[in-house]
């Protein structure tokens, strides 16, 4: 029996088309081993998002030949979109293959058994028009599933590589977003994740159907508990989704909104595709139906040519916004992008003084945003038994709105829907006890 051997970096996205490629592994009968095992083929899904993830994925790539020099060795994902013959002049490197036609490996491998030639796969990724069905019943994870709902870009932001590696913004047809999540909650799960690379965009590409439409859709599923958008622009924030939002018995309280500036002259350089002014009055809008809602979002610091003053523009922004929690990251060149080939750039050291301030801004405001639901009931889906006291008879999951909840229960709560009273809130999780008789299902 021929078996297989995964190693994923980079976002949701990736691990999705992990499990997704898995599936076809899976139906041709293949045993899936640990990536530190010897396997006779090596998949491994890079990522190019900085040049950070090109080093890693090319790290990993040698670690997978080392440990077994005559295994297959499959490479795919954004670094073999962008860079294939990079990655083709790796000795040991078998098929290369970019982010689409991925449904082909398995025929790319026969191929390569009959031949013993290397495969460079990739095409232009630029003229893919359609969205790659790529169906995943199950995940390895089984409290939330992830459902891929669309594909590409067409913003090309002056810091990002994502459009050269993903191609343009393309929609999964409907009626199959439709049906795998169906098919998902017929395998247990309660809550769905939609993603995409652009998630929000749903829809730009077909007539008469959009996000919100998809919403309505989706909330007619049975069995469906909780449906969370992993991903939003503010722009993408329409009145109509605003009013799905409003109605919607399954859509999550919790917004992931990328704001990456809190400034107008850097959110211009960063070619973003709002102002301040803008990103608040959709989030005001938002509150206005979902007045607790969770709002979380991603920031970028000392991209080239911020100021100090800049910076603190965004970092009251933030404050103002009360923001539930912060990803933030020190701006990180990309090679091939506008913002790298800018002057100005900033020093690592303002760099990292910024992201200090802002992790502790993000800490404090998430502990504010939890403190409101101190005493509260909330649906809780336990994710797992929780890892640092693994003996303690605690389990972790989240809410809704997002909050990380640890309580004490049984293993066989996990992915099921929980009341739990949130007795003292806190960062980065609350702790609370469950209610009993009230698993709802």
């Amino acid at each position: 029996m021929n078996s297989v051997a995964f190693h994923t970096l980079g976002c949701k996205v990736n691990h999705y088309e992990t499990e997704a490629i898995w599936q076809l592994f899976k139906n041709a009968g293949y045993q899936q081993k640990d990536f530190e095992q010897d396997a006779d083929v090596y998949v491994i899904n890079t990522c190019t998002v900085t040049n950070t993830g090109d080093k890693k994925s090319r790290q990993v790539i040698r670690r997978a030949i080392r440990r077994n020099p005559e295994a297959i060795i499959c490479v795919t994902g954004c670094y073999a979109q962008t860079t294939p013959a990079e990655i083709m002049a790796i000795d040991g490197v078998d098929i290369v293959i970019g982010t689409q036609d991925r449904t082909k490996l398995l025929d790319y491998i026969e191929d390569y058994k009959q031949n013993r030639e290397p495969i460079n796969a990739v095409g232009n990724i630029m003229k893919a028009r359609t969205y790659e069905e790529l169906d995943v019943p199950e995940f390895t994870d089984r409290t939330r599933a992830s459902l891929k709902i669309q594909e590409g870009c067409n913003n090309f932001c002056t810091f990002c590589i994502i459009p050269w590696a993903r191609g343009l913004l393309r929609s999964r047809d409907p009626e199959s977003v439709i049906a795998q999540a169906n098919n998902l909650v017929a395998s247990g799960y309660k809550e769905i994740v939609l993603t995409g690379i652009h998630t929000g965009g749903y829809g730009e590409d077909l007539e008469e159907y959009n996000l919100a439409k998809l919403l309505m859709d989706l909330e007619q599923v049975e069995g469906l508990e909780r449906l969370r958008i992993s991903s939003i622009e503010a722009s993408q924030i329409t009145d109509e989704v605003i009013e799905v939002l409003k109605h919607s018995t399954k859509v999550c309280r919790h917004l992931h909104v990328p704001l990456q500036a809190g400034d107008d002259s850097v959110l211009k350089r960063m070619r973003r595709k709002y102002t301040v002014a803008q990103f608040r009055e959709r989030i005001e809008k938002v509150r206005e139906v979902l007045p607790n809602f969770a709002l979380t979002s991603d920031v970028i610091v000392g991209f080239p040519g911020e100021t100090e003053e800049q910076f603190v523009n965004t970092y009251e922004f933030i404050r103002e916004m009360l923001f539930a929690e912060l990803h933030v990251f020190p701006y990180s060149k990309r090679t091939g992008t506008p913002a790298a080939r800018m002057e100005d750039q900033v020093d690592e050291e303002a760099k990292n003084d910024r992201v200090h301030r802002l992790i502790t801004l993000s800490d404090q405001l998430a502990k504010e945003y939890a403190s409101q639901f101190e005493g509260e009931i909330l649906e809780v889906i336990p994710e797992s038994i929780y890892t640092e006291k693994p003996d303690s008879g605690l389990v972790m999951g989240y809410t809704d709105n997002y909050l990380r909840v640890v309580f004490k229960g049984d293993e066989d709560l996990i992915g099921k829907l929980v009341k739990v009273r949130i007795d003292q809130s806190g960062y980065p999780y609350s702790l609370g006890s469950m209610v009993h008789a009230h698993v709802l299902s």
